[in-house]
């Protein structure tokens, strides 16, 4: 008996060591103190997790069985299936339908309807599908932009996720070993409609919903997305690598890396994350060589490359994506950190250039928790192959930098919806009951990228292409229109199936800088004359009232709250609130003549519920044109309040919600002419006959004589069968 808790006491260190990684810094570099994870126990624990699941399944669905029967729910529809299509705009989405060239989204709305869909306050994807996924509005999910402020050191902080360091570790050698589970905590408040649906037996797949990271447990399987990091702990950092670094160029969501000459060709390294199983913390690397292999007949230079590493032998192609190749960074003995990329051989000049997407969690090997149940995202890898897992997979950055050109990036775009259309399909299939819901994204992403070509004086068509892929949008929604149409002959006579989109597009001309307009006129102050550098470096918050963090919100310093506040709340931080928003509003651009701002909305007239106080105090609601400057939301304080937006990411939909909304499309026509996003998680409950929670600000689009109707057909289809 003494040598079993003698067993048994190895056997929780070693679960300790194995399975709980360290954390080095809060969010931006979990690094390798989650390679623990992506070591073999991974897999250990996963296959033991699946073989609990097939072992105690009879058990369950007996237990499911009875308290089916006991909860008396009588449901109106054999399954509800919800396709997200991020950024859908209606406006566009009718004038291609007038033009007759999206004819299943078109025949979509004549067998139910389609809708504009009011989004939120702001109108910006970890908000509006927050709100999607809770049916409340955002003072009560607590998420209000990409961004939240540390009030302790005013740097931003990433507003969904909290990755924290473990309270015990143990020193061996160099070696800081984790003792203890650190935290890892989802900041998003209130319950999604699909644990509400699993607590009544109702099974949903989930796949890749914003803000689902880390996921929640709940009856059905789920694969994060939006907040997702890298390797590196980053929300995506590629990196460039060439012959000559230059010194001069700092990329924004990039590293660049110099190769080194030698006999054969260049050498080089591929960065990877911290290691913070030692107390050094250094960068973990992987060594590489890059070596000519003929030349094209055509150009005379070089048309391939061996990418040669410690393990493994790559040929690389000019201008073609490798396939996702696995990455092992060796972080202790025994021990690597696992991640996916794909390299892009860059035929720029006679010199090779390299580009590297960023460093992926691996699915099948999951150094941080991506999915629930544990295994599904390592199932999906064994039935599908690899696949990216980064929230924001599609790399922006490389495009805005142009390290990557429009071919490259639509062709990276595209392949993550190829692997994302495979999941959902073969998580549709499976749905024989229940919820199967699929959020893509290259509808948001290549819209971001490309909108520009919409516009002909856009200021970012400056010295770029303006003709090659003038039609990238178009082609983008036709070919949703044709997965819509693969979906609608999957859909029987007694599902719900919905078409939806968090919000809608618009140009983005034009930037403001809050930050500079506060300093300019009051409201901030700086250290220096000339302003402050990025991330507030020189501000003097001693002497500042406001300031602006994220994509749409202006912040008080208030006293009790900031480090360094020296608002008083009560009436006069109301009547500065007050004179802020009535000095925005309306606030004409100089340069333009336009109005920036239609409206610097207060939070409290907006937003309402417990978590209100960790809102900005204002949101403002660009004009169609405008958006917060890329400086200004990186906390740059200057003599610039309006500039012109030269990057390619030239659309946008953090403006007036009023002018964003998305579009709602469903093969059964609802009661409600004015559907919102918040409706949406009332609708599903509500299709099977569960109680709508009364803390849900959302209502039912169908009433109960419609919902009455559904179960009749149901039941009349289930009858034939």
């Amino acid at each position: 008996m003494n040598y079993m808790k003698i067993f048994s006491r190895i056997l929780l260190i070693l679960l300790a060591l194995f399975l709980w990684p360290v954390s080095s810094q809060a969010y931006i570099g979990p690094g390798a103190g989650f390679a623990i994870l992506g070591s073999f126990m991974v897999f250990f624990f996963a296959f033991l997790a699946a073989l609990m699941s097939v072992l105690v399944w009879p058990v369950r669905a007996v237990v499911r069985f009875i308290q089916i029967k006991r909860s008396g729910l009588h449901p109106h529809v054999k399954r509800v299936v919800i396709v997200g299509l991020d950024g859908l705009d209606p406006d566009y989405a009718r004038e291609l339908m007038d033009q007759g060239k999206l004819p299943n989204l078109d025949a979509l709305s004549k067998q139910g309807c389609f809708h504009k869909l009011r989004t939120t306050f702001p109108s910006m994807s970890p908000v509006a599908w927050s709100t999607f996924a809770t049916g409340v509005n955002p003072g009560k999910h607590n998420i209000y932009d990409f961004l939240t402020p540390d009030r302790r050191t005013y740097l931003p902080t990433l507003s969904s996720t909290h990755i924290g360091k473990p309270e015990r570790t143990l020193k061996l050698g160099r070696y800081r070993i984790p003792l203890s589970r650190p935290e890892i905590r989802l900041l998003r408040r209130s319950v999604p409609f699909w644990k509400i649906l699993g607590d009544h037996w109702v099974f949903s797949h989930i796949l890749r919903v914003p803000i689902t990271f880390p996921p929640e447990k709940f009856y059905g399987a789920l694969l994060s997305a939006m907040c997702v990091p890298d390797l590196k702990g980053t929300q995506g950092t590629f990196t460039y690598f060439r012959p000559q670094k230059n010194s001069e160029v700092k990329h924004t969501g990039g590293v660049e890396v110099a190769l080194e000459k030698y006999d054969r060709g260049y050498r080089g390294y591929l960065p990877g994350p911290e290691n913070s199983l030692t107390e050094t913390n250094e960068e973990l690397r992987i060594p590489f060589s890059l070596s000519p292999n003929g030349t094209s007949a055509v150009s005379g230079k070089n048309s391939t490359w061996w990418l040669e590493m410690p393990d493994q032998r790559l040929e690389l192609k000019v201008g073609e994506y490798s396939d996702w190749v696995q990455l092992g960074f060796r972080a202790a003995p025994g021990i690597k950190v696992s991640g996916i990329a794909r390299f892009l051989l860059l035929g720029k000049d006679s010199e090779p250039g390299l580009y590297l997407t960023p460093i992926n969690i691996d699915p099948a090997s999951p150094a941080m928790p991506i999915s629930h149940p544990s295994f599904y995202s390592i199932l999906l890898a064994k039935l599908q192959g690899p696949y990216a897992t980064l929230g924001l997979a599609e790399d922006t950055w490389g495009l805005n930098e142009r390290v990557l050109d429009e071919d490259a990036f639509l062709n990276q775009a595209w392949k993550h919806h190829a692997e994302r259309e495979a999941m959902f399909f073969h998580a549709l299939r499976r749905t024989r009951r229940g919820a199967c819901v699929c959020v893509f994204d290259a509808t948001d992403r290549i819209q971001h990228m490309f909108f520009r070509y919409k516009v002909p004086d856009h200021p970012a068509n400056r010295d770029k292409d303006t003709e090659k892929h003038c039609n990238a949008i178009e082609e983008l929604y036709t070919r949703m229109d044709e997965m819509i149409g693969r979906v609608r002959a999957e859909i029987g006579n007694d599902d719900v199936l919905m078409v939806i989109s968090d919000h809608g597009f618009k140009p983005f001309r034009r930037g403001v800088n809050l930050n500079s307009w506060l300093w300019k006129n009051g409201y901030l102050a700086c250290k220096s004359s000339s302003g402050s550098g990025e991330m507030f470096e020189n501000v003097d918050w001693d002497r500042t009232r406001a300031y602006a963090l994220g994509l749409s919100g202006i912040y008080l310093n208030l006293k009790g709250r900031e480090s360094k506040g020296v608002v008083e709340g009560g009436s006069e931080a109301d009547a500065l609130i007050k004179e802020l928003s009535e000095k925005l509003t309306g606030i004409l651009d100089p340069g333009t003549g336009e109005v920036a701002i239609n409206r610097a909305y207060l939070a409290k007239d907006v937003l309402f519920g417990p978590y209100q106080d960790n809102a900005p105090e204002l949101i403002i609601g660009y004009n169609q044109g405008y958006r917060a400057s890329w400086d200004g939301t990186l906390g740059v304080v200057n003599d610039v309040v309006f500039e012109d937006n030269l990057k390619s990411w030239s659309g946008d939909h953090i403006m007036d919600p009023k002018l964003v909304p998305g579009v709602f499309f469903s093969n059964r026509r609802i009661d409600e002419q004015d559907p919102g996003l918040v409706d949406i998680a009332a609708t599903v409950l509500a299709l099977f006959d569960i109680r709508i929670p009364g803390h849900m600000d959302g209502k039912p689009l169908f009433h109960t004589e419609n919902l009455e109707t559904l179960r009749s057909r149901t039941n009349q289809v289930e009858d034939s069968r």
